[in-house]
């Protein structure tokens, strides 16, 4: 069953904007060394990816369905990637604690995310689904 939806549209100038009045302070408020680091591997494209990373957050708090209040903060969620490069989303603090809450008794929760770009526009889409526990596949 699906628990939320969320969706949000960044513009990438804004961020480089932001990037440039801001720098350091607004890198270290919202996003975690995780995705710093994952910006920082990506030179030529640093405030794309600081763009669909916020736009991942707005549309999970979205999800979650709270927005960016009721104690949410930036980096209580956080975007890494898999291997094959597909987008996980990862919530802690008051967010896990809002998912958890949201969860109904028997399931457990995923959170599927994408993001793309295309300057100068980045979008996240987030999906909360609630999975019965009894449909894990053998072993898991």
């Amino acid at each position: 069953m699906i628990l939320g939806i969320g969706t949000d549209l960044c513009n990438i100038e804004r961020i480089e904007g932001t990037l440039e009045r801001f720098g350091d302070r607004f890198v270290q408020r919202v996003f975690t060394e995780r995705e710093q680091r994952k910006a920082a591997s990506r030179p030529r494209a640093v405030a794309a990816t600081y763009a669909k990373r916020w736009a991942a957050k707005e549309a999970c708090s979205k999800a979650l369905g709270t927005g960016l209040r009721m104690g949410i903060a930036w980096k209580d969620m956080a975007v890494s990637n898999l291997r094959t490069g597909q987008p996980v989303m990862h919530v802690t603090g008051w967010a896990k604690d809002r998912l958890d809450a949201m969860t109904p008794p028997g399931h457990e929760a995923i959170i599927h995310v994408t993001l793309t770009d295309d300057h100068p526009w980045a979008q996240a889409f987030v999906v909360i689904e609630a999975r019965p526990l009894a449909d894990r596949p053998a072993g898991a």
